[in-house]
């Protein structure tokens, strides 16, 4: 029996659990009986408007109750929503909003212009959220049926770090299996709470945060983005049991928190994702915090898909293991078949949390999948002998010199190691000899020096030769897209400068 819709899970805890604490925004608390009158208000809203079932509804929202009940909204009148980045401008927004082709897209006065001149005929109707807390006033929610679990949910567009964004559909379905398997895997329960500071456009924020809240019954304190000082000064309210981050957040708490003393806090589990956590800034953060970050590894198309262990070693360096219910396995790139131990290849995943196809893209769909349904990735990566997956990045970022195989992370991670590096990226840049050489953009700690030649040699006492980096750029920030993947289809746009910091 398919798992009930994350929608009617909200439903449920509104008529169960009348005064159950569910948001809480600047220090005022909101029921899920407020959120689901809202999100009943604006799928009544929606289906005065024409929306037909199946439709899609854009969100171009910030990170505010009125996002979670518009939403719930969406899908409560039978639509898929159709998530949109705020920051995105018009080449972005042309290609999504013709791609989607939304009936309806919800936004706010901060993006109305941009939207409405990346609109294509026939143009979506644009509404704006109301002046209230949740953007539209409330209606009993016990007029509507919740949608069957085999109906599309969400259209979640692929980050585009290398290329023109896909977007993933995901059933009802699909979304509350991978939920289960996380309020599993993490023992989330009602008693907890929150510190939301990600994005709600993208999974992380949305399908992780939102949704396993929701789901367990807990409670979520959403701020409109992240700040490291405010995160540290909210860790130390005793309410507070969970965070969940990308490394860049975490590389700042570090900042912070050796800046003004880490908070006596009662936190239960930190969780990082959706870009590599660096083996130094897990190590500084478990010394900080006295407790270890648990990584975990999970893609637009499939949620979460690998967990470092609740109970048991949190192993740097590595995502762990399937999540309750799922499969993993290294599969050799070209023959497709899986690898031993050791062994690095492509991972693929199977399970019911997997995501439909790509929206009117049957060809890559077909692409992306295998016979008997495993999901193939694009990353690279190992299982080691204890059963603990490790990525080594994503197979089109692999560097081939000379006939050898170079990983780009391999190499950042020792850059890493060097004190003067703050952040750093390896990339393939072309070479008529070699085919490609590596090529490291640098980002330096304030008030450090370091040279080319000292970081390439410091490269070499540690790698093979042919992964040394050939040349070094020095930039003051790398290019990354909102939840900080390294976007390296942007670097290397500008010829590499092998000389001194500037």
């Amino acid at each position: 029996m398919p798992p009930l819709p994350i929608v009617a899970t909200l439903l449920h805890h509104a008529t169960a659990a009348v005064e159950r604490p569910c948001i809480i925004v600047n220090g005022q608390t909101y029921t899920y009986a407020d959120l689901a009158g809202a999100a009943a208000g604006w799928a009544a809203r929606f289906q005065a408007l024409g929306l037909n079932r199946g439709d899609r509804v854009a969100l171009a929202l910030p990170n505010t109750p009125a996002f979670i009940a518009t939403y719930f909204g969406a899908q409560l009148a039978g639509a898929a929503v159709v998530l949109v980045n705020p920051q995105y401008r018009h080449a972005e927004l042309s290609h999504l909003l013709a791609d989607s082709e939304p009936a309806i897209v919800v936004a706010t006065d901060e993006n109305e212009t941009l939207l409405r001149a990346a609109m294509l005929a026939p143009s979506p109707r644009l509404i704006k959220p109301d002046a209230t807390i949740f953007g539209a006033p409330p209606v009993d929610p016990t007029t509507f049926t919740p949608p069957d679990a085999a109906e599309m949910a969400l259209i979640a567009y692929t980050s585009g770090t290398t290329g023109r964004a896909k977007g993933a559909v995901h059933t009802h379905a699909s979304l509350a299996a991978n939920c289960d398997a996380i309020i599993s895997a993490w023992r989330w329960t009602a008693a907890d709470r929150l510190l939301l500071m990600l994005p709600l456009f993208h999974v992380h924020g949305l399908g992780v945060g939102v949704h396993g809240t929701i789901r367990s019954g807990a409670s979520l304190e959403l701020h409109p983005r992240f700040d490291a000082e405010t995160a540290l000064q909210r860790l130390a309210d005793p309410a507070i049991t969970l965070f969940f981050g990308v490394p860049t957040m975490y590389g700042r708490l570090v900042e912070a928190a050796r800046k003004f003393g880490p908070p006596a806090h009662h936190m239960r589990l930190f969780v990082s994702g959706s870009a590599p956590l660096s083996p130094q800034t897990f190590a500084d953060f478990a010394a900080l915090f006295g407790q270890p970050i648990l990584e975990r590894y999970g893609m637009t198309e499939t949620g979460m898909n690998l967990t470092n262990p609740y109970d048991g070693e949190r192993r740097p360096g590595s995502v762990g293991m399937p999540f309750p219910g799922q499969e993993a396995r290294i599969v050799d790139r070209e023959t497709r078949q899986p690898l031993p131990a050791g062994q690095i290849g492509e991972i693929q995943v199977r399970g019911p949390h997997l995501f439909r196809g790509y929206w009117r893209n049957p060809a890559a769909t077909t692409t992306a999948f295998t016979a008997d349904g495993w999901f193939n990735t694009g990353d690279l990566g190992f299982v080691d002998h204890d059963g603990y997956f490790h990525i080594t990045g994503r197979s089109r970022d692999l560097i081939i010199s000379g006939g050898y195989n170079i990983y780009p992370r391999e190499v950042e991670e020792v850059l890493a190691q060097h004190p003067a590096v703050a952040e750093c990226a390896v990339y393939g840049q072309p070479d008529p000899d070699l085919g490609e050489v590596p090529i490291a953009a640098v980002v330096i700690h304030p008030h450090a020096t370091v040279t080319a030649t000292e970081l390439i040699d410091h490269c070499r006492a540690y790698l093979a030769g042919y992964k040394r980096p050939r040349a070094i750029r020095f930039v003051t920030s790398l290019p990354r897209n909102a939840l900080g993947k390294v976007q390296r289809h942007l670097l290397g746009t500008d010829p590499p400068v092998a000389g001194e910091r500037l």
